[in-house]
This record gives C-alpha cells, sequence and structure tokens, in this order.
C-alpha cells in the first residue's frame, strides 16, 4: 500500500524545471511542424499540465515560441563562444565539433529555432534575426582578436557579410545532416570549417 502511495506521488517541479519542460515540448513539436500548426493545447497536455499553468509562464503563443527560440540561441552562443587569446584556426574545429554535438543531440530544439525564420510572425522573426545577429558578432570579435585576421576584416569589409552568409550556409548543412545525410560529424565539420577560411583566406 505504501509503495503504491509513494507511486502515486509526484516531485512538485520549480519553477525553473517547469520552464524547462514546457521549453523542451515545445522545441520537439515546433521542430515537427510549421508554427501555425502548433497549439498551446497540445503543449499543455504533453506536459501534463493545465493551459491556465501554461498561460502563467508564456502569456501567448508568439511568447512561447520567442523563448523556445530564445533558449536554444543561448546554448549555442554558450558552446561556441571564442577561448581568449587562442588563434581562430585552432578554435575552429573544437568549435565545430562542439557546435555539431549540440546539433546531434538537441535536434528538435535546432530545427525549431531555424523554423522560426519561416514564421509569419514579425516579432518571432526578429527574436530569430537577433539570435543570429549575436552569433555573427561573436564570430566577428573572435576575427578581430586575431591578427591573422584582423587584418582581413580591416582590408575586407564585405567580410562581414560573408560571415553571416557562412553561418546560413552552416544552418542548412546541419539540417540536411539531420535528415539523415551520410557524411559523417567530422566530413561536415570539415566541410563548414573550409568554407569559412576559404572566405578569410584568399
Amino acid at each position: 500500500m505504501a509503495a503504491d502511495q509513494g507511486a502515486r506521488v509526484r516531485r512538485r517541479l520549480s519553477t525553473g524545471e517547469r520552464r524547462e519542460q514546457l521549453l523542451a515540448v515545445g522545441a520537439r513539436l515546433f521542430s515537427e511542424s510549421p508554427y501555425d500548426e502548433v497549439w498551446i493545447e497540445q503543449v499543455a497536455e504533453i506536459a501534463g499540465v493545465s493551459r491556465g499553468l501554461l498561460y502563467h509562464y508564456f502569456p501567448t503563443k508568439r511568447d512561447f515560441f520567442a523563448a523556445v527560440v530564445e533558449r536554444e540561441s543561448g546554448r549555442m552562443l554558450r558552446m561556441t563562444g571564442a577561448v581568449p587569446g587562442v588563434p581562430v584556426r585552432e578554435q575552429l574545429t573544437a568549435g565545430l565539433d562542439t557546435y555539431l554535438e549540440y546539433v546531434r543531440n538537441h535536434a528538435h530544439g535546432y530545427r525549431a529555432f531555424h523554423r522560426a525564420d519561416a514564421a509569419g510572425d514579425q516579432a518571432v522573426r526578429k527574436v530569430y534575426q537577433r539570435a543570429l545577429a549575436a552569433q555573427e558578432r561573436q564570430i566577428l570579435a573572435a576575427l578581430a582578436a586575431d591578427p591573422e585576421f584582423g587584418a582581413v576584416l580591416d582590408a575586407h569589409p564585405d567580410v562581414r557579410l560573408a560571415v553571416r552568409g557562412w553561418l546560413a550556409f552552416t544552418a542548412a548543412v546541419c539540417l540536411e545532416w539531420l535528415r539523415g545525410s551520410e557524411l559523417s560529424r567530422e566530413q561536415v565539420r570539415d566541410l563548414c570549417a573550409r568554407a569559412l577560411l576559404g572566405v578569410l583566406v584568399p
């Protein structure tokens, strides 16, 4: 009898844990379906909470999706942050390895993040664009601090646009890889590394 009672007892989630649970469910749903086809009721049902509780955390569907996008953006920025004083060439392979490991282990969140660009809601798209801009600034800051590439940035302002294009290229490659590409992680890593170095090194 005591065992049965214990089986029915659920640990109450903290505010942070509940929020993380809801965002994880949202990442999966938004990665599998377009924005307009995901319903808040689905999220609440899968998470085992009431719609009222979900709306307590996220007042609107827009707020919810924006939070999913920001969560994934924050993860990517933390995982691919530059190491001060280490040359970009030395960081590139390790950084891409970390990034691709994230992509593989958080495929739902990664897909959901990149679906934001196709969302009809302009506010959601702005969240996505801010996230990409943060990634771009992070890469440019690392390049500017590297003696080898800092001069390239000064001499060729178009490199900034090229870095933005490289981010789009890398995202497209990773999304295709997740669909079942025959390329190994190492091959994807080397492809992306060559693409960036090809932009930076004439």
